[in-house]
């Protein structure tokens, strides 16, 4: 956490096996983290459903890179977005995990304004939504637009993201 008390966001454009949008909050010295796979939207109309996945240490925040085949996220990563948030209604961001629910106020350079991270409650509590709040940031009309382009992506290199070994790995089972 930042000496304002403001934490890290990042967006992750992951063209994986298909393309998805990682989203990463800075909490408990991880990045939390949710794979959105129709991306962030800041149209407040827009729900975007949002699975949790594994915490991701902080270096994580500026990777960029292309994973390589058999490894665990294979695919080209590039940041799409990054910033700092502020959490509204408690400053445990923790324990509103644990609640359900994060409010949150984003200051990046393509996502700005109040979000919120709704966990879906049923049999699989993985499922969250993330809902852009109406405020003056939002756009009704917004659409997604990718960043990555063919120019970033000659300049990428083929690496391993800093991670801890998979689960799969550390139980010695085969990834998938």
């Amino acid at each position: 956490m930042r000496k304002d008390g403001k934490r890290v966001f990042v967006v992750h454009e992951h063209h994986a096996r298909q393309l998805h949008y990682d989203f990463r909050l800075e909490m408990a010295g991880v990045l939390k983290s949710w794979a959105v796979p129709k991306g962030p939207s800041m149209n407040p109309s827009e729900r975007r459903l949002a699975v949790m996945v594994d915490d991701h240490p902080l270096a994580y925040a500026d990777f960029e890179g292309i994973i390589p085949p058999g490894h665990y996220g294979a695919g080209t990563v590039i940041v799409w977005d990054s910033g700092t948030y502020q959490l509204i209604e408690t400053d445990d961001p923790v324990r509103a995990v644990e609640r359900g629910k994060l409010v949150f106020d984003l200051k990046g350079n393509i996502l700005r304004g109040r979000f919120t991270l709704l966990q879906i409650k049923g049999k699989d509590q993985k499922n969250w939504l993330l809902i852009k709040t109406g405020d003056a940031y939002s756009h009704k009309r917004w659409t997604l637009k990718q960043v990555l382009t063919q120019e970033k992506k000659a300049r990428l290199q083929q690496r391993r993201p800093p991670d801890k070994p998979h689960r799969c790995q550390e139980l010695g089972l085969p990834m998938k």
